[in-house]
């Protein structure tokens, strides 16, 4: 069996970034990625300003307790202010530019007004609350690198730097393959022995977060010729090609005959993982083509650790591989098996917020059920040939980080 690690690899490094760019306007960008790098065109701040709304002053002329000082100007943010005469300070808010001669502001709440006149409570520091100019972003630095996927964050960074467009990748647009007699679509009348087709709309859900276009679904019943118009289809019209089932080699398994019927090249893998240990790699028409497991839960443990990787090298993005954290395992017996076993956990974190958190085992984690997929927060790796008792510490992968 290939180990994971390996497989993780493998599917990572098929990710190649797109050829091509478009250029969006700042509406349209939100979930794109970056196709070059961004770089500041001006400081930020792009002068010196208040962070609070207080007084300007010199901190020498205010040493002594109740100091009093006469107002010399009212300048609101937007407002240009004169220079700061010796002796006197200037009533400033929030953004308002600090005049010349000014080195440090009081808040409102250390000072009492009156008359024209400022008591100055407690004796200010040098510098005190002032944002200095460029201390966020300068002038002709990269603020945001090519392979960037932009949201809220990162569309307000563009804004402050006056863009209103970007260059980003196309969106990259999947194909889901179903296969099987036994699959009827929800919604409509269940036959005896048959089953709902729960995979399409899960791996369509997992594809719209993150980031694709709307996927291109297409479901073949086990039928050779139908099988092969299907991937030829698919393969035509996206980017990247999966398939739920039927890359085994059973009678019924006809995905990977078709594929080899249609030119394509095929590497079937046995992955020491659980769920989803069969899992294929396939070049078809130039496209890659990923034989998930057909059952759900392993179709969703395979799409979470070995293909969002190599979707998100498609899309073009710079960190393909999420960030792995520890935790410390909390089950009521051993845990573990010959092969990585990714179990379906909730997180727990303490109630003072410190140390690692507990991670429960739902209570079911056989492949067959698909409500823990609804339940759990991510999944916790028992280490191949590792039997694992409970306070043991544990790698896991959030579903928020890994499915975004």
């Amino acid at each position: 069996m290939l180990d994971f690690d390996t497989a993780q690899a493998r599917l990572a490094a098929r990710g190649r970034t797109p050829a091509g760019h478009e250029t969006l306007r700042l509406d349209a960008l939100n979930g794109r990625v970056l196709a070059e790098d961004i770089t500041a065109r001006l400081d930020l701040p792009p002068a010196d300003n208040s962070a609070m709304d207080g007084y300007a002053l010199r901190a020498a002329d205010a040493v002594t307790p109740g100091a009093v000082l006469p107002i010399q100007q009212r300048c609101f943010a937007g407002q240009a202010p004169d220079p700061l005469q010796s002796g006197q300070a200037t009533r400033l808010f929030t953004g308002s530019v600090i005049p010349a001669g000014a080195d440090t502001i009081v808040m409102q709440e250390d000072c009492r007004e009156d008359d024209g006149r400022v008591a100055i409570l407690t004796p200010p520091a040098t510098g005190q609350h002032i944002r200095r100019r460029g201390e966020d972003m300068r002038a002709g630095q990269i603020v945001l690198p090519r392979g960037t996927r932009l949201a809220a964050g990162q569309l307000a960074v563009l804004a402050s730097q006056g863009y209103d467009r970007a260059a980003v990748f196309p969106r990259l647009t999947v194909g889901i393959l179903t296969t099987g007699d036994e699959l009827v679509p929800p919604g409509h009348p269940l036959p005896p022995a048959a089953i709902y087709n729960s995979n399409a709309p899960m791996l369509a859900s997992l594809c719209h977060g993150l980031g694709t276009a709307a996927p291109v679904l297409r479901h073949a019943r086990d039928d050779a010729q139908a099988t092969r118009q299907a991937l030829t289809e698919l393969t035509a019209a996206c980017d990247l090609v999966l398939s739920v089932g039927g890359a085994s080699v059973g009678e019924k398994d006809l995905v990977k005959p078709a594929i080899e019927a249609l030119g394509g090249t095929l590497d079937l893998w046995r992955v020491r993982m659980k769920p989803g240990k069969p899992v294929a790699l396939a070049e078809l028409n130039d496209r890659p083509v990923v034989c998930l497991p057909g059952n759900p839960v392993s179709a969703f443990a395979v799409f979470t650790l070995l293909v969002s990787p190599l979707l998100r090298g498609l899309q073009g993005r710079r960190d393909v591989l999420p960030p792995v954290r520890r935790g410390i395992l909390d089950t009521p017996r051993p845990v573990g098996g010959d092969r990585d076993d990714f179990l379906r956990i909730q997180a727990v974190q303490a109630q003072d917020g410190q140390g690692l958190p507990r991670l429960i085992p739902h209570t079911q984690q056989s492949s067959g059920a698909l409500s823990s997929l609804a339940w759990a927060h991510g999944l916790a790796r028992i280490p191949a040939g590792a039997r694992l008792e409970s306070g043991a510490e544990v790698d896991w992968m959030t579903l928020s980080d890994w499915l975004s």
